[in-house]
């Protein structure tokens, strides 16, 4: 979430929901994105030659390259290289930009029972930022021209983002029909992260514009931030017969950091006043004035999963996974009592230290061959983390690692022509809210209370020959619970918080 992904190189886009979320990693019930990267083609002599240009969305137009084929004595290795460039004028007026990308992704049979593959990707994207509406004082705004900029100013520079991404991967098939993996997946982030940013103050928080449309602008700039993100994973997995039951079992042990490293000081200087309606003018001020936040995140996970085949037709998935977790932060600069701030590195330093053990269940039944009904129960692991604002005590640290729980039932049909599914769900998520002051200016980010989501999905589709149509609808009830810093908030509709 902390870079632009580009999609020339992706063969699709998988959504993982429910406890198969859950199984994939630590998150969430609600689910995680997979980007699947497009890899070498597998029949030896095919081979992949590819121009593609685009022009639209306002005037952005895109160039792009996609090569594939197999070489070698035995075309044992394969590659798969995409390229492409495009010019950013989209219809959102005075947000213009570029963006590039390379990615090579590769393989090597090396025996008929061993495999190695790899990929990489370099991309860089710079863009000036669009700023959010908000309320205006009480009420909320009209509907808005949503081709304008609204606190776009001549000094305004864009954002950068610069990301090299790649993994690579052992396959080994062992006697038995079981499979070894080990892999390796690592990111590299640089970010220039720069906005003309509207802030109301026209609330009692500073979390609304003035009811005419005024907000108080500031001159945002946080550049050479880094990231550096690892992970290893080593599974092995396989079937095997007990009895009148099939069991497909895997356990997989895996180690993952995250390490962020932000210039000492960032610039968020107030620089005048705007309003929504535009024509306003501005004088930047790029100083320095207000510390950054590095944190390292460490986490080790042992997962454990088996799904149960019994004679009836009936289908049980079983699981947990263990996480040891080491989360720290630290200032990288000091301030005096009027808040004038010195590169300090490693001021206040905070660490927590933690364990967390998350179940999940289901259970499948096929009524008959095209239906069946299913029914799961996971928990996830919530991790959030403080914005990185001056007006926060705890700026930048990580919050309690917490559980969300998910309960799902469902029933699905598939035929050679038509398919559809109705699920409902229950989740509840740990919330966070802020505790402030009476001014509003002072903050604290703490754990208050869940947010309880409720709801029904109904999907459903049809094939014939060539043509494929679906659609789906979904109601959803999101209320706040056990709000404790403003209990007025219980019962109304949860929101999703993106800092």
């Amino acid at each position: 979430a902390e870079t632009m992904i580009s999609m020339d190189n992706k063969e699709r886009i998988e959504l993982f929901k429910g406890t198969s979320g859950i199984q994939a990693g630590t998150s969430a019930p609600g689910g995680l994105v997979n980007y699947v990267v497009k890899r070498p083609p597998s029949a030896k002599d095919e081979t992949i030659r590819s121009v593609s240009a685009s022009y639209g969305s306002g005037k952005s137009s895109s160039i792009g390259l996609d090569l594939g084929g197999r070489f070698g004595q035995d075309q044992e290795l394969g590659y798969r290289f995409n390229a492409a460039y495009e010019d950013l004028n989209p219809t959102i007026q005075n947000t213009e930009g570029h963006r590039r990308l390379f990615a090579l992704a590769m393989d090597w049979r090396i025996t008929p029972d061993s495999k190695l593959e790899w990929e990489i990707e370099r991309s860089e994207r710079q863009q000036f930022g669009v700023n959010g509406y908000s309320l205006l004082g009480d009420a909320l705004p009209a509907p808005v021209d949503g081709t304008r900029n609204i606190t776009r100013q001549a000094w305004s520079v864009p954002g950068v983002f610069n990301g090299t991404t790649g993994s690579i991967r052992f396959k080994q098939n062992l006697e038995g029909g079981w499979l070894w993996t080990t892999q390796y997946g690592g990111q590299r982030l640089r970010t220039d992260d720069r906005l003309s940013f509207a802030f109301g103050c026209g609330g009692a928080n500073c979390d609304r514009y003035y009811a005419d449309g005024g907000f108080d602008l500031y001159d945002w700039r946080s550049d050479n931030e880094r990231r550096k993100i690892d992970a290893v994973k080593t599974e092995i997995s396989g079937s095997s017969a007990w009895g009148n039951t099939k069991h497909d079992f895997s356990a997989s042990v895996m180690r993952f950091r995250q390490l962020d490293r932000l210039p000492p000081l960032q610039a968020y200087n107030l620089v005048g006043e705007g309003t929504t309606s535009g024509g306003f003018t501005t004088v930047s001020d790029p100083t320095l004035t207000y510390p950054n936040v590095n944190r390292s995140e460490y986490s080790t996970e042992l997962a454990l999963s088996d799904r149960i085949t019994l004679p009836t037709a009936t289908t049980v998935w079983m699981g947990m996974r263990h996480t040891r977790y080491n989360r720290q932060s630290s200032e990288n600069a000091i301030c005096d009592e009027n808040y004038v701030c010195t590169p300090a590195a490693g001021t206040n330093p905070t660490a927590t230290n933690g364990q967390v053990t998350t179940p999940w269940l289901a259970v499948s039944q096929q009524l008959t061959p095209e239906l069946q009904a299913y029914a799961s129960y996971g928990q996830g692991v919530e991790l959030g983390v403080t914005p990185n604002k001056p007006s926060y005590t705890n700026a930048g640290q990580a919050l309690p690692a917490l559980r969300s729980k998910q309960y799902e039932l469902g029933i699905k049909s598939q035929t050679a022509t038509t398919r559809w599914q109705a699920t409902v769900f229950d989740i509840t998520r740990p919330q966070s809210a802020d505790a402030c002051n009476a001014e509003g200016d002072v903050c604290t980010r703490q754990i208050d209370g869940q947010a309880h989501h409720r709801g029904l999905e109904l999907s459903g589709g049809m094939t014939q020959g060539q043509w494929s149509g679906d659609v789906s609808a979904a109601w959803i009830d999101a209320k706040r619970q056990n709000a404790e810093i403003d209990p007025t908030i219980n019962g109304q509709t949860a929101l999703n918080r993106s800092e």
